[in-house]
């Protein structure tokens, strides 16, 4: 027996994503949208805690133009990994990164004058006329040019003749609540600046303002391009936002019983005694924790273990956490539990943990830490012989 890196007994605890589900739902997109439409999908933050890599290569099989990034390095490993398609970068490049973008065909969003003449030089210097995609605050107060000082930012780019306006966006500050009067608002400043373009005969190809709410609720805002995040891993965004049959949630957070303790009655459990116990109580120890990105909680949440729910007891630590297993007698050591997922009839859902956490899906998706490893099932995996270990281990 080899021991080295690539034959060690994995941890057991780790995020489950299904390719499958993640196929099914970009279909459902794709399909709810209509031929016109392009969809962007956006993998920033490795794919909301998905992984960027597998996302992206299932999103490109399933008709994704291209997808949208929040930083240089997110973006270089795509193409790293031979992601041909295009790659926009959201929000505000340093100059630095400029030459990058440009020997590696990354397109970026400008906001302001410098960057426009910066890229403009830099792109001539390469030989190249590079796209670029404005930027345009219609409210929200984040990155992007005011609506109502557009006009002289559009004339720079389409004066330099090394860069392309291929594409002016938005973003809605609020796209998935029932209210819809600022989202409106958003667009009624948004085509101003589209009729400005218009009237000076500036073609753009990509015109593009819908996040997944606006997918979901403003159709009349859809224009060229939609970017579409976390609908596409299966969550909602709202409440109260449309519904598309059968969208699935990609993700599962999973461990194993790595150990069972018998309490008597007046005994504690973790730090802090948080929890004393009433009577005697046969508790399951999880090896996964805050540390993991589970919320930092007391006595409450759980687990799903052998089909029914286990109350979570005592406090999280940074790599453990307890729950009550009394009343699953048939549970026993290295049983599967799951944090988040469904398991038999039952579900804890993303919604269940933000409760918990005081915060939104977004939140909880992206703060599983990486050293929680991911596990993609139903589609190609560069680890599956690690997967097949796992799956082996003590039952």
């Amino acid at each position: 027996m080899e021991f080295d890196s690539t034959t060690f007994p994995l941890r057991p605890a780790w995020a489950e994503i299904d390719l499958g589900k993640l196929r099914r739902n970009v279909q459902l997109i794709r399909r709810d949208l209509p031929a016109r439409v392009r969809l962007l999908a956006v993998v920033k933050d490795e794919a909301y805690g998905h992984g960027a890599l597998d996302v992206a290569r299932v999103a490109v099989e399933e008709g994704a133009w291209g997808f949208g990034l929040s930083t240089l390095e997110e973006a270089m490993a795509l193409r790293d990994a031979g992601i041909t398609a295009p790659l926009l970068l959201l929000g505000e490049r340093q100059e630095a990164e400029l030459s990058w973008c440009v020997a590696h065909n990354l397109t970026v969003c400008v906001n302001e004058e410098h960057t426009v003449r910066a890229l403009a030089k830099i792109a001539s210097g390469f030989g190249k006329q590079v796209s670029v995609h404005l930027k345009v605050h219609t409210g929200m107060s984040r990155y992007g040019v005011r609506w109502d000082q557009a006009l002289p930012l559009i004339e720079l780019i389409c004066s330099e003749k090394s860069l392309q306006l291929e594409g002016v966006m938005t973003h809605f500050s609020q796209s998935d609540e029932t209210d819809k009067s600022f989202a409106n608002l958003q667009f009624a400043r948004f085509n101003e600046v589209l009729q400005d373009l218009a009237a000076r005969g500036v073609s753009v190809k990509l015109r593009h303002t819908c996040n997944s709410g606006g997918f979901l609720d403003l159709p009349h805002a859809h224009l060229d391009m939609v970017r579409v995040g976390i609908l596409m891993y299966g969550v909602f965004p709202s409440s109260v936002c449309r519904r598309i049959p059968g969208i699935k949630p990609v993700m599962s957070v999973k461990a194993r019983i790595a150990a069972i303790q018998h309490l008597k009655a007046g005994e504690v459990v973790g730090y802090g005694m948080r929890y004393t116990a009433p009577g005697e109580r046969r508790i399951a120890v999880l090896p996964i924790g805050y540390g993991d990105g589970f919320p930092r909680v007391r006595n409450q949440g759980g687990a799903l273990i052998r089909g029914q729910r286990a109350p979570l007891i005592g406090g999280i630590a940074m790599d453990a956490l307890m729950v009550d297993i009394t009343d699953i007698p048939e549970a026993q050591m290295w049983d599967e539990a799951v944090l988040m997922g469904c398991q038999g009839d039952e579900q804890i859902t993303v919604h269940d943990l933000a409760k918990l956490k005081n915060s939104v899906s977004y939140d909880v998706l992206t703060n599983w830490r990486l050293r929680l490893r991911r596990k993609s099932v139903n589609g190609t995996t560069t680890n599956e012989h690690k997967l097949t270990r796992m799956e082996t281990a003590p039952a």
